[in-house]
């Protein structure tokens, strides 16, 4: 079993900014890094091994080099692979948008739909982001206010701060505010509905694509649930901080100083995701590691230890 580090797929859209090469220390010709895919699968961007004897295999390549087992067994339920984490910077404001359940993208749109969350890593004082309605409105009302370009008067706009979580079902409104770096973990797909752009234009200096018909089929109407924020548990060496648990991921907030000892059994795979400081993570490999790297770590690998002095994003597959 192995422990490999990965370097990201990126992506340029127009909001975004220069903090994943300025602080992330992310490299790439792209004059701006909106989006980093740390971990992915995907067809529109897959992440590459870049250690060991499999450096240059992209992490699809790896997982059929090596087998689905590497996963762990509970992926075994899903047809490919789960989940997608990324690094997101938003120096501008995202599209107000919303995302489709797995019913309605499969029939739609032949990828699997999308539940996510985010992680504030950083943001501006004063930064906001968009979560769902100020209150339930009606279908008629929706479109209307679509129409005459009056929809954030009923969207929730929530103040952030680094550490707060949001838990985005399918069909949840929502869009990440200017100045805030967030880490996402989502299902493995790349169907987004835009609904309000700002006016924008895109490179071709044409306003971008908005899918307001299907939105109008997905969106769920009224507020979002907050998702219960749970507390740091204080371990020999780290705290450790669930963030969210759903049927495609589990995911928790380490603050390590020293050594971890940790384990990916044979249930899962796990990935760590780097979000400040250095150390190593060592088990049948040493892998090191600085702020903004990724690693994936084969299940079955068993016990493992993160040492040094870091922030990181743990994920995994958990029974829920």
């Amino acid at each position: 079993m192995s422990i490999v580090r990965l370097t990201p797929a990126f992506k340029d859209y127009i909001w975004g900014g220069t903090r994943l090469r300025d602080d992330f220390g992310k490299q790439c010709d792209l004059e701006k890094i909106a989006e980093s895919w740390e971990l992915s699968c995907h067809k529109d961007g897959s992440s590459v091994v870049s250690t060991g004897e499999y450096a240059g295999l992209t992490l699809a390549e790896y997982i059929e080099k090596k087998g689905r087992d590497i996963l762990g067994e509970n992926c075994r339920k899903f047809e490919n692979f789960p989940i997608l984490i990324k690094l997101i910077d938003a120096k501008d404001n995202l599209s107000v948008q919303v995302h489709p359940d797995n019913e309605y993208a499969l029939r739609v749109e032949g990828e699997y739909g999308k539940t996510e969350m985010w992680y504030v890593v950083d943001c501006d004082e004063g930064a906001q982001l968009l979560y769902g309605f100020t209150k339930e409105i009606s279908k008629e009302e929706f479109a209307a206010r679509i129409a005459d370009n009056t929809l954030l008067e009923v969207t929730n706009s929530v103040p952030v701060k680094k550490g707060d979580v949001f838990f985005i079902r399918s069909g949840t409104l929502h869009a990440i505010g200017k100045g805030i770096l967030i880490a996402e973990i989502q299902q493995n797909s790349n169907t987004t509905y835009r609904i309000y752009d700002y006016g924008r234009v895109g490179k071709d200096g044409k306003p971008r694509e908005l899918h307001v018909e299907k939105a109008k089929e997905v969106t769920s109407l009224k507020p979002a649930q907050p998702y219960p924020e749970s507390p740091a548990v204080s371990k020999d060496g780290y705290t450790e901080k669930l963030l969210s648990s759903c049927e495609y991921f589990t995911t928790y907030a380490l603050e390590v100083d020293g050594k971890a000892v940790l384990a990916a059994d044979k249930s899962s795979f796990v990935s760590l995701l780097i979000l400040d400081g250095e150390g190593a993570v060592r088990g049948d490999d040493t892998v090191d590691f600085k702020k903004g790297d990724s690693i994936f770590i084969d299940a079955g690998t068993g016990e493992f230890t993160v040492d040094g002095k870091c922030s990181l994003v743990l994920t995994r597959i958990e029974e829920v």
